[in-house]
């Protein structure tokens, strides 16, 4: 019986999600608390991965188990079982094809400055002092909507058949001491988002002009664009897919 997991988690002690050798990323925490409560051997595929540091308000994860469960039960024991850090927010039935990353139609990521030193956003926001225009910043912004080729965005080492993406939000709002820049697309790069914001960054502070931002994209050049902003800034905040996968059931 297959099965996607909604999970969030502050990403500030994890080296991402994907399991690695000689790290402990957040896919494995939560392997072996489910290996555990279920007395089998359990993988998980995510919708995506997050670098190290990176927060997720919500992202999606399916399993295989061997049986159909009680969910709210399996739920209250996970969460009881997983670190503070980690927390499963519901269990969904799916149909026995669906897949967790190949099936996801748009992901939403959040990164967040402070303008104003905070102590207490350390680790969740990224200070940047310089004075910034943000309606210029939204100029530049507008400029990534729709398909394109985003390698200049991307790192350049990653294993991707093709760089185009297709961007269908692209927004700064200024909250009080904080910049939220929203980005929605259907697929992202490596690096993507935190390479975007520093580009932006660079056009908002005027170092560099709409017309540069813009012969940046189509370049195809990582050296060209701006500074990979920190990753502690960064949250992925969304993951939506088609109904059609999800069962019904009693449990709703």
């Amino acid at each position: 019986m297959r099965y996607f997991f909604e999970i969030t988690y502050d990403g500030t002690k994890y080296n991402g999600w994907q399991n690695q050798a000689n790290a402990l990323g957040v896919q494995q925490v939560v392997e072996e608390t489910l290996s555990k409560l279920l007395r089998e051997k359990i993988s998980i595929v995510g919708s995506g991965r997050t670098d190290a540091g990176v927060h997720c308000v919500q992202q999606f994860f399916h399993a295989d188990l061997a049986r159909e469960i009680e969910r709210q039960d399996l739920l209250v024991r996970l969460n009881s079982f997983l670190p503070k850090d980690i927390a499963i927010r519901a269990i969904l039935p799916v149909i026995s094809t669906a897949h967790a990353r190949y099936d996801a139609r748009e992901r939403t990521y959040e990164y967040h400055i402070t303008v104003r030193k905070n102590p207490l956003l350390v680790g969740r926001a990224f200070y940047f002092f310089k004075k910034c225009d943000v309606a210029l910043m939204n100029e530049a912004a507008a400029l990534l909507l729709g398909e394109h080729d985003f390698t200049s965005f991307s790192k350049v080492k990653t294993d991707v058949n093709h760089f185009r993406c297709t961007v269908k939000k692209a927004l700064w709002v200024k909250r009080g001491d904080l910049l939220i820049f929203t980005v929605s697309a259907n697929r992202f790069l490596r690096g993507m988002v935190r390479a975007t914001v520093g580009t932006l960054l660079d056009v908002g502070s005027q170092k560099i002009s709409l017309k540069t931002f813009q012969s940046i994209i189509k370049s195809k050049d990582r050296k060209q664009a701006g500074m990979n902003v920190p990753a502690d800034g960064l949250y992925l905040t969304s993951v939506k897919y088609p109904r059609s996968i999800f069962l019904k059931s009693k449990e709703g």
